[in-house]
């Protein structure tokens, strides 16, 4: 089996400098003993986690002065973990979660490139079982919902996971299914908002995705 090429790179979001060991290109692949291929990652789609895409890279400008004060996030496949890092660097409450077995030990090895502290990371699929993640405050995603069967396991990851008063932030590049997705989730109780993403000028080319909002408050008890 052929080694992985790799790709070092510097992403700046003001003053905060990102490091990232990546995957070189999308032709990258090496699934030792079949792990991926077991878990229906098909080879073309191996090298997916290990790319740095643009609506990644919107996620994490946005995360890059957002209030996650005494809040606890989780980045929902989070790939090569962009985001994850950029928190890390604001000593945000930072979980991690991804499909890929690989994506775990790169993510790893870009805390250690950064220096930062130990990113808690769950290797996990949005239809498995309880993984013992708990509940957060905040939850992010980027360019999720690849297929239709996507809008049900993702909303009901999401749910799960979600506190009774939770914000929801995802980057859509516009595949076709978010808008069955934001129905889902006005359905769990969740008010919807989207936007264009503006000031992408850090980007090679126009974003033509959007911002997904989705706001769920916990609902006050009766007064005795």
């Amino acid at each position: 089996m052929s080694k992985l090429r790799l790709r070092y790179q510097t992403l700046e979001f003001g003053d905060v400098d990102i490091h990232l060991r990546t995957l070189r290109d999308r032709q990258q692949y090496r699934d030792v003993d079949g792990v991926a291929e077991k878990l229906g990652i098909h080879s073309s789609n191996w090298a997916l986690f290990g790319i740095v895409w643009a609506s990644s890279e919107v996620l994490a400008h946005l995360m890059a002065d957002y209030d996650v004060d005494g809040k606890r996030v989780l980045e929902v496949g989070c790939g090569i973990g962009l985001s994850s890092l950029l928190l890390n660097s604001r000593h945000a409450d930072i979980t991690a979660t991804d499909y890929h077995p690989e994506a775990g030990a790169f993510l790893a090895e870009n805390v250690r490139l950064n220096g930062g502290d130990c990113i808690p990371f769950v290797r996990t699929g949005w239809g498995d079982d309880d993984c013992g993640l708990g509940t957060f405050d905040i939850i992010i995603g980027s360019d999720l919902l690849y297929e239709a069967g996507h809008v049900e396991l993702l909303s009901g990851f999401i749910d799960v996971h979600a506190k009774p008063t939770c914000d929801v932030i995802l980057v859509d590049p516009g595949r076709g299914h978010h808008a069955r997705f934001s129905k889902k989730m006005v359905s769990l109780g969740y008010r919807h908002s989207q936007r264009v993403p503006t000031d992408v000028g850090y980007l090679d080319k126009p974003y033509k995705g959007q911002i997904l909002s989705y706001r769920r408050k916990a609902q006050a008890l009766p007064s005795a």
